[in-house]
């Protein structure tokens, strides 16, 4: 039973005989067999169901903050409990407020209830979820909302989605492409969607480069100012932004018709927005490695802030949309 705790990395084993185990181990060239590992495995889990059958979602929850605006988009509760239940987990939410869910208040319930691992899914400019005290529980994280501490990661790859857009966009005779994003937005993916625009900027001629637009403000309502200036100074002949907000800006306001003068391309695509070309971020499947993830932490007994954290990231998929000329 030691031998097979050691093997399992379970933390009831001490340091010493630790050591001895995995020596000996490696001295008889042991390697586990894949599948025995996964029936045990799946032999134990239901010994403790009833104790560990809980995930936390651990979302902010801050009235009145700006990155609550539907423009950012949420990982939907149903594509993580989907994954969740293909390893017999249930997902539940756990909304972090200092008033009313404090860090200290949300861990006091986990310990309480035997959940152990959790998904963090950041949505407020605060950013509570770095005061959670994440020993002895497996964690990680989606996107890059939440830097510190530094937890395992799921994230779509933005590089490759704006890279492809800019591409599918050039072979439709679009040579002013423009930008328009919040600090947040391009935070949250890692910089990675001004890092891959300047990248093709540097490829086109410099009259062709569009200044990159980043909204000061996270509630995008109040920065149509900016966004009108900008465009009445720059011109693009397309550009990649939000859903919300910036179409009616270009009509109503700057009496632009879409997309006939200027083409719109929606920097994080889902099914409302099939009026639209753009990038779908392809979240159940970011949401699925991330449950992943924590999964296989849960299987290893891997808990606390790791020493050196994963991340996933999946590629994104352009969609044709008639918000820009035909191909």
């Amino acid at each position: 039973m030691t031998v097979s705790r050691v093997l399992r990395n379970h933390p009831c084993v001490s340091a010493g005989t630790r050591r001895r185990v995995l020596g000996a181990a490696k001295k008889l060239g042991y390697a586990p067999d894949p599948y025995m590992a996964r029936l045990m495995a799946r032999v134990r889990s239901h010994r403790h169901r009833r104790a560990e059958a809980v995930i936390a979602v651990v979302r902010d929850n801050h009235q009145g903050d700006d990155l609550l605006d539907t423009a950012y988009h949420y990982a939907p509760l149903k594509d993580i409990s989907d994954q969740a239940a293909r390893y017999g987990y249930r997902a539940e939410e756990f909304r972090l407020d200092r008033a009313k869910m404090s860090p200290t208040r949300l861990r006091q319930i986990l310990e309480a209830r035997g959940i152990e691992g959790v998904v963090v899914s950041p949505q407020s400019s605060q950013s509570i979820g770095r005061e959670v005290d994440y020993a002895g529980l497996a964690a990680v994280t989606l996107g890059y909302g939440l830097t510190q501490p530094p937890l395992h990661r799921a994230s779509t790859n933005m590089t490759r989605g704006i890279l492809q857009a800019t591409r599918e966009l050039s072979a439709r005779g679009y040579h002013r492409i423009g930008l328009a994003v919040s600090e947040w937005i391009d935070a949250r993916s890692d910089y990675t969607y001004t890092g891959a625009m300047l990248n093709y900027q540097r490829r086109v001629a410099a009259p062709d480069r569009v200044p990159l637009l980043l909204f000061p403000k996270n509630n995008i309502a109040e920065d149509k100012k900016y966004f009108c200036a900008w465009f009445r100074r720059h011109r693009p002949d397309v550009i990649i932004s939000f859903d919300t907000y910036v179409p009616d800006w270009l009509r109503k306001d700057l009496r632009i018709s879409i997309p006939e003068e200027c083409g719109l391309v929606i920097h994080d695509w889902t099914e409302r927005c099939a009026d639209f070309a753009g990038i779908d971020h392809r979240r159940p499947q970011v949401v699925a490695a991330a449950v992943d993830l924590l999964a296989t932490q849960l299987l290893n007994n891997e808990r606390g802030v790791p020493a050196v954290a994963r991340q996933v990231l999946i590629e994104p998929a352009w969609v044709e949309g008639p918000s820009i000329r035909a191909r």
